[in-house]
């Protein structure tokens, strides 16, 4: 599976920006599509995932009312959109694709290259 993330960048406290995972490239089946996030110095932490078929969510506490996960089955692609951005969010984005239901990162077998995100003023 290749997976593409992209979307990051520079945003204020506060602020909003909508990543994208594109699995047009992806060659084998999965389940779920998962945001993660790792910030330097710091453990890679699951941030949301989607299933691919029902589309059934789940996000972790830190993000709950601010992030969205969504899918585009037709343009085979997921989303995150995130409002009210905090400065201790800056880390960088990767997508992942598991053939579980599952937050643990050492459970998503294809990761794509990670998109970075800055909260900054």
């Amino acid at each position: 599976v290749q997976l593409q993330a992209s979307g990051g960048g520079l945003v204020q406290p506060g602020g909003s920006l909508r990543l994208s995972c594109d699995t047009s490239g992806s060659t084998v089946d999965y389940f779920a599509i998962g945001w993660f996030r790792q910030a330097p110095g710091k453990e890679r932490d699951f941030v949301a995932y989607v299933t691919k078929l029902s589309g059934g969510t789940y996000y972790s506490d830190s993000v709950k009312g601010r992030f969205t996960i969504s899918r585009d089955n037709a343009k085979k692609t997921v989303y995150l959109q995130m409002n009210n951005l905090k400065p201790v969010e800056t880390a960088v984005y990767y997508c992942a694709a598991t053939n579980m239901l599952t937050m643990n990162p050492e459970e998503y077998h294809y990761w794509g290259r990670g998109t970075l995100v800055t909260v900054s003023s």
